[in-house]
């Protein structure tokens, strides 16, 4: 199906854009962190795969990612913009009813959106685990270790594969590193709170953010959906759209 893009000034003057893809219910999809929607949904048929599914598949580019403004001062990250900006683009765009969802970095935006009341009809946290969620710190200290020492991680190691996924997508090291400090925890308590049907789609040998069947027992209407891969190969596996189609589509759990 055919992919339009477009933009819109968010918080700090930055530029957020986002690409569209077929007609009907309106499913806002976040990707990754390195990545951008056109990785994350387009090139591996995910975006397809739901627009062919009867849905309106929004998919911005994160601040500090993709096509979107990547400002070099610390004032244009403070904490959880990321979620303020996709409240932003739903408020630009007049939707109110829609689903949710996201991947790795997106799927921890889709958490705080739900945490400071989202309510879309259902919701998909994919790849990513409870720690990833209520400890934020172990994950972004391994990314700022990753920046921090750019063309110096030992061949094969974890910190060497992110650097080569960044190569890959062209991204700005300054701006990704600048953009780990917005990132808020999700306690517990708040992750009882949600009231949303939340899928948890990962990796069976993804563990990069903790554990996603601990994740889908925390979660009051959650329910784990296993797909092959682990964090990195997960991502590029047909399994993942579809197992987002059956999570939207399918009977509610």
């Amino acid at each position: 199906m055919a992919v339009t893009s477009n933009s819109f000034e968010s918080f700090s003057q930055v530029n957020i854009f986002w690409k569209e893809t077929g007609e009907g219910r309106p499913l806002l999809l976040i990707h990754g962190y390195f990545s951008e929607a056109e990785t994350n949904w387009i090139k591996y048929g995910h975006a397809d795969a739901l627009a062919k599914a009867g849905y309106r598949v929004i998919m911005p580019d994160l601040r500090a990612h993709g096509l979107s403004g990547k400002p070099h001062d610390p004032a244009s990250y403070p904490p959880d913009i990321l979620a303020d900006d996709q409240f932003a683009l739903l408020q630009h765009l007049g939707i109110i009813d829609y689903d949710l969802g996201g991947y790795s970095l997106g799927g921890r935006t889709v958490a705080r959106m739900l945490a400071r009341g989202a309510k879309p009809g259902r919701a998909i946290i994919s790849g990513m685990g409870l720690e990833g969620l209520t400890q934020t710190a172990k994950r972004s200290g391994h990314f700022k270790h990753v920046l921090d020492n750019l063309g110096q991680h030992e061949r094969g190691s974890p910190a060497f594969m992110a650097e080569a996924f960044l190569k890959t997508t062209g991204g700005d090291p300054v701006a990704l590193r600048l953009i780990l400090d917005s990132f808020v925890d999700t306690t517990e308590a708040q992750l009882r709170s949600i009231e949303v049907p939340v899928a948890v789609i990962c990796g069976a040998e993804d563990q990069d953010n903790g554990s996603a069947s601990d994740l889908a027992a925390i979660l009051p209407l959650g329910r784990l959906f296993e797909v092959p891969g682990n964090h990195m190969s997960a991502v590029v596996k047909p399994d993942l759209g579809a197992a987002m189609v059956t999570a939207l589509t399918g009977p509610l759990w």
